[in-house]
């Protein structure tokens, strides 16, 4: 006797259910979300629809996919991707360098970087010297990776006042969109530089990850707050998984020494 459900669910029917297992959510809200019902969804997981690639496209948009996780969730039910993925060289891409360019230009006398997914330096303004300044020269070889950079005994850690609490601060978030987006790569990444924080006691003035950087220099210890930018309405994939980080003063003196050096850097 058949029932009608097959015996081992084609590729897309087992990359749903993992997806919407890993997202939490059950078959109702997924439907809910994707403008359609919970019979159907039920039925796709189970291998007894074939979705269109329109359907396909909604509940990856409501798994909160990556457009990379979108284009191989789109391969697995046999649909080509709908996000290309450019070389940061490409033409196409020239208009998006230019203005990341002005950007950086634009948040001087302050450091700001553009990196990729796993923390590989993709753009810097002129300010990043504060933040490379004393580090191994290995590591300032390309291809730089920021994050390392920022954590490495012969990187940025000698001179982190609170590499303790800014550096669990980078490595959880790390962990944190691993957990989002499984990534042997990140998850590899974010191994290494846990090697590299402190392990200590939050004392009583502990304020969890919401401190600034504490960064020694030459002419003082700055403070810096750090903003992270993502493009989130990009459609091409090497876009959509750079990010901008930018570093602000958070007291006079910070902004002073800051504005002090870009003046000697001409």
């Amino acid at each position: 006797m058949t029932t009608g459900v097959s015996a081992d669910p084609p590729p897309f029917a087992r990359e749903l259910l993992r997806w919407r297992r890993a997202r939490r959510v059950s078959q109702l809200e997924l439907a809910s979300r994707a403008g359609t019902t919970q019979r159907y969804v039920s039925f796709i997981e189970r291998g007894r629809s074939v979705p269109g690639r329109e359907i396909v496209i909604r509940l990856a948009e409501s798994l909160d996919l990556t457009l990379r996780e979108r284009n191989a969730l789109l391969l697995a039910a046999g649909y080509a991707p709908a996000f290309t993925e450019s070389p940061l060289d490409a033409a196409a891409l020239e208009p998006v360098r230019e203005a990341l360019d002005g950007i950086l230009e634009g948040h001087l006398p302050y450091p700001a970087v553009v990196a990729g997914p796993h923390g590989e330096l993709v753009a810097a303004n002129a300010a990043f010297d504060v933040l490379s300044e004393g580090a191994a020269p290995e590591l300032l070889e390309p291809p730089v990776n920021v994050l390392r950079l920022a954590l490495h005994p012969r990187g940025m850690a000698s001179r982190v006042v609170n590499l303790d609490a800014w550096g669990r601060h980078i490595v959880e978030n790390l962990r944190a969109r691993s957990l989002r987006s499984p990534d042997p790569l990140l998850d590899a990444l974010v191994e290494e530089l846990a090697r590299y924080v402190p392990v200590g006691e939050p004392g009583a003035d502990h304020l969890g990850f919401a401190v600034p950087l504490r960064l020694r220099c030459p002419e003082g210890e700055l403070r810096l707050l750090t903003t992270l930018t993502s493009f989130a309405t990009a459609v091409d994939v090497t876009l959509a998984e750079l990010h901008l980080e930018a570093f602000l003063p958070a007291d006079r003196e910070t902004a002073g020494i800051l504005r002090d050096r870009a003046a000697r850097r001409g």
